[in-house]
């Protein structure tokens, strides 16, 4: 799917709007709300499934940041890859991504909770390629769709936004986007920040502020990578 125009009038509609009429986009939500009937308590919350599209406007489009699928314990899944909301405990992958923000990105400290909000709402698309998950299964969700609905979102960025960063940890990331265009992006890559894996070269890489080099090069403005130490409720009605 390629759209003609590249104006900031586009909007995720007219990206999302075709791929929720797809089946693969029905069984997913089908099978969430399946799960939930059978007694199985699903994440995110069903009005928080979007929650990366809702908070990162296509127009606003920056920077990529690919998970796999929600954390999958009580409270922790919100809509956004890696983030979770200020009264859960930081995970230890996001432990190890503020390490390395912390001799990344001057200025940098790393806040007591684990919300990526202002990430999101400057243009950081936190996006999981499996949207839901059971209580307690991690990738309980996987092949019943939501895959083939995030490689076609991912595609159509591919064939619509130039200039675009795509910070991919993980084989299983960087496999999803083998088809993006490196002639007009930006790919960044490394392990997963999992504690089983960040020692085998996620430190070190200076991800972020080579994001924000590419970005800057191309006339956009950088990403600010640091976080608030409290954050406003306000800024988690969505």
């Amino acid at each position: 799917m390629v759209l003609t125009s590249m104006s900031n009038e586009m909007t995720w509609h007219d990206i999302l709007g075709p791929l929720k009429q797809e089946p693969y986009f029905k069984n997913a939500l089908a099978f969430y709300d399946q799960e939930v009937a059978a007694g199985h308590r699903c994440f995110p919350p069903r009005h928080e499934i979007f929650n990366a599209f809702r908070l990162t406007q296509l127009a606003d489009l920056k920077v990529i940041i690919l998970g796999q699928d929600p954390y999958h314990e009580v409270g922790q899944a919100m809509g956004l890859s890696f983030s979770v909301r200020p009264s859960v405990r930081v995970p230890p992958s996001l432990v190890n991504i503020y390490k390395e923000l912390s001799t990344d990105i001057p200025g940098f400290v790393a806040p007591p909770h684990g919300c990526l909000v202002s990430w999101a709402r400057q243009g950081v698309l936190l996006l999981n390629a499996i949207l839901t998950v059971r209580e307690g299964a991690a990738a309980s969700h996987q092949g019943h769709g939501w895959e083939q609905f995030t490689d076609a979102v991912i595609a159509a960025i591919n064939a619509n936004c130039k200039n675009v960063v795509y910070i991919l940890w993980g084989s299983k990331a960087k496999a999803k986007c083998k088809q993006v265009d490196r002639s007009c992006n930006l790919i960044l890559e490394s392990p997963h920040p999992s504690p089983l894996s960040a020692s085998r070269g996620f430190f070190g890489q200076h991800q972020f502020s080579k994001a924000n080099a590419y970005l800057v090069e191309h006339g956009k403005a950088p990403i600010d990578w640091r976080l608030p130490q409290t954050v406003d409720p306000a800024e988690l009605n969505f």
